[in-house]
C-alpha cells in the first residue's frame, strides 16, 4: 500500500494560474493524494475555480488569514499523509512528480526532505530558466544556498519534530522551516524536475523586493542561537552574512533596484569572497542596469538577460 501524500495549495486571488495550478495536482497518477486548499478569502473569480473542483478537495476553506504563513499551516494541520509538501496558487506541479518523491522515500529511509530540480516559467507558461540544485547539507541552508520550494517534500515525522512555519516569516518563510528541518533529518536531492514555479509582475518577490534582504539578515541573526545552528554558526559567520546579502541583492534586481542590488552584492564581497562572487553574473548585471547600459520591462526579461550572461561567463544555469 502506498503511503498518503497530502499537498496543501495556500491561495489569495490568484484566479489566473489556481485552475493551472489545481489541475496540475489532480492529474498526478497517484491514487494515494489527499489535496487541501486554503483560501484567504479571495474576491477576484476564485471561488468558482474551488467549486468547480471542491469534489476532489479532502477539506477547504476560505477565510481571512494572517498571511501565507497562517494558511499554509492551517493546511498542514489538517493533514493526515506520511509525505507532506505545499505548492502555492500560481506554481506546478510536472507529470508524474509524486511517484517519483514516493519512490524516493521509499528506497532512502534515513532521508526526511526531498528537492528536485525546478523549471522557472513567465505567466504565460513559457519556461524561462531550469534550476538544477546539487546536494546540499545544513550548512549549505544555513549559508543561504536556496532551494526552489515547490519541488520540496516532506515527512510529516519531521514536520513534527521541527514545527509549522514560523508567522513572523513572510518571504523567507519556507527556507527559514527548510534550516529547521535540515538540524534533524537528512537531505537529499533528487536529479529530476519536479515543478515549475511561476515568475510574473504581482509575484511578491517583485512588489515587496526589499523584504527578502530584510527577512534574510534577521535569520541570519536567529541561526545565531537556534539550537540546531549556533554549534556551527561561528566557523559559518562570514559566509552567512555573505550569502544574506546575495538574497538581498538578488531580490532587490528582481525589484528594478539595480543600484541598491549593487550595493547588496559588493557588501557580500566584504564578508566573504568567493560567497560574494557566487552570483558574479548578477552583480554585472546590477553594475550594467546601474549604468544604465542595461533596459528591461519586467522581471521576466530581466531573468532572460541575466541568464544570458550567466551562460556567456560559462556557468550552468
Amino acid at each position: 500500500m502506498q503511503p498518503r501524500v497530502s499537498i496543501v495549495t495556500p491561495s489569495y486571488n490568484q484566479a489566473a494560474y489556481l485552475e493551472a495550478t489545481i489541475r496540475s495536482v489532480l492529474s498526478q497518477d497517484y491514487p494515494a493524494l489527499e489535496y487541501l486548499l486554503v483560501d484567504g478569502g479571495s474576491d477576484d473569480g476564485s471561488l468558482e475555480i474551488i467549486h468547480k473542483y471542491e469534489q476532489h478537495f479532502a477539506w477547504w476553506v476560505t477565510e481571512q488569514d494572517r498571511g501565507q504563513a497562517d494558511a499554509i499551516n492551517k493546511g498542514l494541520r489538517k493533514s493526515t499523509g506520511a509525505i507532506i509538501a505545499w505548492l502555492n496558487s500560481d506554481d506546478l506541479y510536472l507529470p508524474g512528480t509524486l511517484q517519483k518523491v514516493v519512490t524516493f522515500f521509499e528506497e532512502h529511509p534515513q532521508v526526511g526532505l526531498v528537492y528536485g530540480d525546478l523549471q522557472a516559467i513567465d505567466g504565460g507558461g513559457t519556461q524561462i530558466n531550469l534550476l538544477r540544485y546539487p546536494s546540499y547539507t545544513l550548512a549549505d541552508l544555513m549559508t543561504f544556498h536556496i532551494i526552489g520550494q515547490p519541488a520540496v517534500f516532506f515527512r510529516r515525522n519531521v514536520m513534527e519534530q521541527a514545527g509549522l512555519l514560523d508567522l513572523s516569516y513572510h518571504y523567507l518563510l519556507d527556507h527559514q522551516l527548510w534550516v529547521r528541518m535540515a538540524g534533524r533529518t537528512t537531505i537529499a536531492h533528487i536529479p529530476e524536475t519536479l515543478a515549475a514555479a511561476r515568475y510574473h509582475e504581482a509575484a511578491k518577490n517583485v512588489v515587496a523586493a526589499g523584504k527578502f534582504g530584510e527577512e534574510a539578515y534577521r535569520m541570519a541573526d536567529w541561526m545565531r542561537s537556534y539550537e540546531d545552528t549556533c554549534h556551527i554558526y561561528p566557523s559559518l559567520e562570514k559566509k552567512i552574512m555573505a550569502g544574506a546579502c546575495l538574497i538581498d541583492g538578488r531580490y532587490l534586481l528582481d525589484g528594478d533596484e539595480p543600484w541598491q542590488a549593487l550595493k547588496a552584492y559588493v557588501r557580500s564581497i566584504g564578508y566573504h569572497i568567493p560567497t560574494g562572487l557566487r552570483e558574479f553574473h548578477r552583480l554585472l548585471f546590477a553594475l550594467a542596469a546601474s549604468a544604465g547600459l542595461v533596459k528591461v520591462q519586467n522581471v521576466v526579461e530581466r531573468r532572460r538577460k541575466m541568464n544570458k550572461i550567466k551562460s556567456l561567463l560559462g556557468r550552468e544555469k
